[in-house]
């Protein structure tokens, strides 16, 4: 006949291991969780373009998914297979206007020739939207940056800039009938500028048609004057023209997901010249 010791024995004991596996399966599951949702954030971490430089080297194919360079005389390095494979990976996948076909094109463009970006080469320039306080309120200007060679190095500069602000001071208005100087006022050693500068809203009537207005000059009067005051860049933004008939534009995009980082945001097929300066002017804010 068993014990009463010996089935209180038998009972603790499925007990204990009753409790020890489910103890063993809540540990376990957690972790295998924690460890999918490490490697998941992992291959994001390895997908996105993190630096505009890392865009550049995938572009090319001059660094592997882990961001180790490869370089000339490395097998991998700039190979066609590479290239097609970060090719799927640096556009905005979310801009309906990047169609297949026309990213398609571009791509066979770049590997026929087969095209490099060169980060030292012209053709491309980055615009800077900044906040600034004017007479205490904040104003967004545009600075247009580019790769300057200095020495036996390379800096950023500011070539152009825009605001808004700045573009009414030069408004042109064409209605008005009637300010101009009169062409004998050599004749009267141009005493009648005195009413070109009589009107501050009209004094632009009276240069040449070609006149185009320096707002960076302006930007480094009024800084220097201390009327203007920089405060923070709020985005940032690179448009190339190093692909012959081609233009692109390159944004960041920080959201969840593998299409994050530094990706094709726009993309334009050029079919001459003419187009291409007509685009740089659409980009340079040059109105006239």
């Amino acid at each position: 006949m068993i014990s009463h010791r010996y089935l209180r024995f038998n009972i603790i004991w499925w007990i204990v291991f009753v409790l020890l596996i489910l103890f063993i399966l809540m540990i376990s599951f957690p972790i295998k969780a924690q460890l999918v949702g490490e490697m998941d954030d992992e291959s994001k971490f390895y997908a996105q373009s993190k630096q505009v430089n890392q865009f550049f080297r995938r572009f090319n194919a001059e660094e592997d998914e882990r961001g180790n360079r490869y370089y000339p005389g490395d097998k991998q390095y700039q190979s066609e297979k590479l290239r097609k494979k970060y090719f799927k990976i640096v556009f905005d996948e979310s801009n309906a206007g990047l169609t297949r076909d026309l990213k398609k094109e571009f791509v066979e463009t770049v590997l026929s020739k087969p095209s490099i970006l060169d980060f030292h080469a012209s053709s491309w320039f980055a615009e800077v939207s900044a906040l600034f306080t004017v007479n205490g309120k904040d104003q967004e200007i545009i600075l247009f940056m580019e790769l300057e060679k200095d020495h036996l190095g390379y800096k950023w500069v500011v070539s152009r800039a825009f605001a808004e602000e700045f573009a009414t001071y030069f408004a042109r208005d064409t209605s008005q009938i009637g300010r101009f100087l009169h062409p004998m006022s050599h004749e009267l050693d141009f005493m009648n500028l005195r009413r070109a500068f009589a009107n501050s809203d009209s004094v632009s009537q009276f240069t040449n048609k070609k006149f185009k207005p320096d707002h960076l000059t302006v930007l480094l009067y009024e800084t220097k004057r201390g009327k203007l005051k920089f405060k923070s860049v709020t985005s940032v933004k690179f448009h190339f023209f190093q692909i012959d008939g081609w233009y692109f534009e390159l944004s960041d995009f920080n959201r969840p997901g593998y299409n994050t980082g530094w990706l094709i945001s726009s993309l334009v097929k050029l079919k001459n010249e003419s187009e291409k300066k007509l685009l740089m002017r659409y980009l340079y804010h040059e109105t006239n």
